[in-house]
């Protein structure tokens, strides 16, 4: 396999087992950079394996049926892979006030769906960080933190 097939099945298995249906956190521990930057426009940065663990804990806590997937084939260059994404989830969980805006009492039963595209730098088949730029307007819109125009 190429550099770019090796960081596209990183990608592959990150999209699917963290950000997925279900959520197994050990992946974070196995192709995450110990000090891995997760950045995207609705949240604060996070850094580190057990501050993205801790993040995806209380993410999927306040939305049980968070999940995402892919809306495009990968594209890899160098040390980089890009993916399209689709996904949200149902707030049927404890308040949740990692959102940069604001915050959401327990259990509104309100829905989000967004997209988003995500570029990721894998180096060594860890991946060292994500940064993403989402359709947050649309998100926080269908949660009620902002009002439409």
């Amino acid at each position: 396999m190429t550099k770019q097939e090796d960081n596209k099945a990183a990608v592959v298995r990150w999209f699917t087992d963290f950000w997925g249906e279900t959520c197994d956190l050990s992946v974070v521990d196995d192709i995450a950079a110990p000090d891995m930057l997760l950045r995207y426009s609705l949240h604060e940065p996070r850094n580190g394996r057990d501050d993205i663990k801790a993040f995806m804990t209380d993410f999927r806590a306040a939305f049980p049926d968070l999940n995402f997937w892919a809306t495009a084939d990968l594209i890899a260059e160098g040390d980089y892979v890009v993916g399209q994404w689709e996904g949200g989830g149902t707030h049927t969980g404890p308040a949740f006030s990692d959102f940069l805006v604001g915050s959401l009492p327990a259990a509104t039963g309100r829905t989000m769906r967004f997209t988003g595209t995500t570029v990721l730098k894998v180096i060594g088949g860890r991946i060292v960080e994500e940064i993403g730029l989402d359709d947050g307007v649309t998100a926080l819109t269908q949660l009620g933190l902002i009002k439409a125009a």
